[in-house]
């Protein structure tokens, strides 16, 4: 899987990707499934020192691989997190959420949603990619449970706002 990461890489940059998400400095950013740690990297270079970007994946190889890059780089504001579903970050305390070529793997979609609900700010953005998946299908996946609306669409990603519910 790491060889196919590295290649897809290659091929398409991951900042071209991740330059639709809008990370400004100093933003905290959550790398949802981050594999080895190429979104996370970019992430966390838009960021700055003053941001932080928490890159999280189920399987602890991708933690590894991710930390090492960060290092690598001499990248401080990179902290990873293994597990399938909860993130341990406050209630909205995350500006965006990078969704990339997960989706389609996740065992329990709508439990994900709901986290990652939970942590973004309000007027956070949800960034989606999965090449794995039809516009349909993402549209309906993510908006079906009333938790996000779409934004906009861009070349490589969808964007996504929190619906923020009123009582």
């Amino acid at each position: 899987m790491a060889v196919f990461l590295k290649l897809r890489d290659l091929f398409l940059p991951p900042g071209i990707i991740v330059k639709e998400a809008g990370i400004k400095q100093g933003a905290v950013v959550l790398d949802f499934g981050c594999g080895q740690g190429s979104f996370a990297i970019v992430a966390a270079e838009m960021t700055g020192a003053d941001g932080r970007v928490c890159a999280l994946d189920v399987h602890l190889l991708a933690v590894k691989m991710t930390e090492k890059a960060a290092a690598r780089k001499g990248l401080r504001n990179v902290e990873t997190i293994r597990s399938d579903c909860a993130t341990g970050l406050e209630d909205k305390s995350v500006d965006v959420i990078l969704l990339y070529d997960t989706f389609h793997t996740l065992s329990d979609g709508k439990a994900v949603l709901e986290e990652l609900h939970r942590v973004l700010k309000a007027d956070g953005i949800l960034s989606f990619s999965d090449h794995h998946t039809k516009e349909n299908e993402i549209i309906s996946g993510i908006t079906s449970g009333g938790l996000f609306r779409l934004l906009r669409k861009g070349k490589k990603t969808y964007s996504f706002v929190k619906e923020v519910f009123r009582r």
